[in-house]
């Protein structure tokens, strides 16, 4: 009991430095500073790209920030699911650790890797030609900005009106100050106050899910999936990967490292599987519909992929 307790404290703590980084990011954004020209790259035609590529990292931090800028819109519904899609959590580092021979080790690795980037770009790009209208709205910021640069270049031709005294100065640098000051509680404590608040809701969700698994028994998830037969085990792998907590994944990676389920089958629930940025998306309940509707897709995918490779693992054979 104590170690589902640590685990789910630990979970949370390693998400804490990605929130906190997202919050600032949220806010540079939301205050249309320069920061917005750089946004470009999280809404431009390499986003898909970038996503796919960040998802692969093995912890799921990106993809409860990509949940989140999806939900503030500064993300195209492509790019999260490029970075879902890619998504894999803790499975790549059980794999990396299991008993597999080396050369089956790194086989099932590199394919995996390699596979779930080819897909999360390719349907990141699909998605983002045929929902064109999800867009964010980080263009119009840089306008803004630009239009505000602008202004600020004759800033001193306002100030002789605005101040006609010799104290002039030092109004400016009291300003300033006090602009300074408000940029740490806008950019530092209530970014790390965002941040902790997740932080914390994530810790109670993963203790759910982590008692569950404890009273459950991996092993009776393992067993489950062994006993599922190969041309079911796509399926219910992505029922499994649905589970929007870090333990779903090593029981897909675990079983397949024992030689419970074949590679189709842990495909398939890897695709399913995007870590806790499916739990950041409903937290909020906003355009619940909508994440239903994405949260099917995703576990459509992974039975498809998982079941086209399983075709083709069966025609190689």
């Amino acid at each position: 009991m104590g170690e589902v307790f640590l685990d789910g404290f630990l979970d949370a703590l390693k998400l804490l430095p990605f929130l906190f980084l997202l919050y600032i990011l949220i806010e540079l954004l939301e205050h249309r500073t320069a920061m917005g020209r750089a946004g470009r790259a999280i809404t431009g035609k390499f986003a898909p790209l970038i996503g796919g590529a960040a998802g692969l990292v093995p912890m799921c931090g990106f993809s409860v920030m990509a949940s989140k800028l999806f939900q503030k819109k500064y993300l195209t519904v492509g790019t999260l699911f490029a970075v879902f899609i890619a998504t894999s959590d803790e499975a790549l580092l059980v794999l990396a650790l299991s008993s597999l021979p080396a050369l089956e080790k790194l086989y099932s690795i590199l394919a995996l890797l390699g596979t779930k980037f080819v897909l999360a770009v390719g349907v990141g790009y699909l998605i983002d030609l045929l929902f064109k209208k999800r867009r964010a709205p980080l263009p119009a910021y840089d306008h803004e900005y630009e239009h505000d640069h602008d202004h600020e270049l004759d800033h001193d031709h306002d100030h002789e009106h605005e101040h006609e005294h010799d104290g002039h100065e030092v109004d400016e640098l009291s300003v300033c100050e006090h602009k300074h000051e408000s940029k740490w509680t806008l950019y530092l404590f209530s970014p790390l106050l965002h941040a902790l608040e997740v932080a914390g809701v994530v810790f109670v969700f993963n203790l759910v899910f982590g008692l569950m698994f404890y009273l459950i028994g991996q092993e009776k998830v393992i067993g489950f999936l062994q006993g599922a037969g190969y041309w079911y085990q796509p399926l219910f792998a992505a029922i499994v990967g649905l589970i929007p907590n870090c333990a779903s994944s090593v029981a897909l990676a675990e079983t397949y490292a024992i030689g419970g389920i074949g590679f189709s089958a842990l495909l398939g629930g890897l695709v399913t599987n995007a870590g806790f940025g499916v739990f950041v998306l409903f937290r909020e309940g906003r355009e619940w519909r909508c994440n239903l509707l994405i949260l099917f897709a995703m576990f459509l995918l992974g039975v498809l992929v998982g079941y086209a490779a399983g075709a083709i693992e069966y025609i190689m054979i």
